[in-house]
């Protein structure tokens, strides 16, 4: 890996595998992170336990934490926890639909303000039924933030959860790009292939070719890695989750591709898009 060049780390969500290959014989941990492993990611993220680390620790992969919290109080110790389980990077749900901008202002600088003191780094993830759930709340929110403290707000990035509250048809850049300083904020960015009326849909037609949704959907990818690559210097690392549901929870559905190989395909498809995009990057002038 050449250091002079910004990096994409390939982080699987271990969610994918939840009820695979079946829900009666759905793997071990073990067996989930081998896969993983010889699948050519780097990590994988989870709410991470002991466990994950011992084994993370033992196949050579990195750790993204992750938690969904409302309470400023339980921020220090779920922080705490997901670093001791070998986290730097820490997803986070925060907050509700109803939560007013103004507490989740309160909310990201109290948890921002623990993360430094732990040395890691969290980000909020742009997702329904939390205080990021349409673009207009996202946007309150990181304007905001940055008025309050002068900093811009690090997001996880998942576009679907937009896309699909606004009921978008391609091409999907033109509203989901509005704000290039958030994007190349970030550091996490769960690629998700959607629709305006699908959070998720298949990567592949069932036959191994890829779906007509995701060439509709692969464009946003390659134009989001391009406006950070626009702002990102030599060694830095973009995290990407090939973020595919499982039936579990009802984002895949019965007689769909499996989420777990349709993953692995994604990430093959994300691969791709970064190195179209990284063949055009120039270090940002100082």
């Amino acid at each position: 890996m050449n250091p002079e060049l910004p990096r994409l780390r390939h982080v699987a969500n271990l969610w994918t595998l939840v009820w695979h290959p079946s829900k009666k014989r759905e793997w071990s941990l073990e067996r989930k992170l081998r896969a993983v492993k010889a699948a050519g990611f780097d990590g994988f993220t989870t709410q991470l336990t002991a466990e994950h680390k011992r084994w993370a620790d033992k196949l050579g992969l990195i750790c993204v934490g992750y938690f969904a919290a409302s309470n400023a109080a339980k921020f220090a110790g779920l922080l705490r926890q997901q670093k001791a389980a070998g986290a730097h990077h820490i997803n986070v749900h925060l907050g509700q639909h109803d939560t007013p901008t103004p507490v989740a202002v309160t909310l990201v600088k109290r948890l921002l303000r623990e993360a430094r003191k732990l040395g890691v780094e969290a980000a909020i993830e742009v997702h329904r039924n939390t205080c990021t759930e349409t673009p207009e709340k996202t946007y309150a929110l990181a304007d905001d933030y940055q008025k309050a403290t002068a900093h811009r707000l690090p997001l996880t990035w998942d576009f679907s959860h937009l896309a699909i509250i606004k009921h978008l048809s391609p091409p999907y850049w033109p509203r989901l790009g509005a704000r290039p300083d958030l994007i190349q904020r970030a550091q996490q960015f769960h690629f998700r292939p959607f629709n305006g009326h699908h959070c998720q849909v298949p990567v592949t037609d069932g036959r191994g070719r890829l779906s007509p949704e995701t060439l509709d959907y692969l464009p946003l990818v390659e134009k989001v890695m391009a406006t950070w690559l626009a702002a990102a210097p030599p060694g830095r690392e973009m995290i990407a989750v090939p973020e595919m549901g499982p039936l579990w929870l009802g984002y895949n559905l019965h007689g769909l591709p499996g989420s777990w190989p349709d993953a692995q395909i994604l990430r093959g498809e994300l691969e791709k898009c970064w190195q179209r995009a990284l063949s055009k990057w120039k270090p940002p002038k100082p």
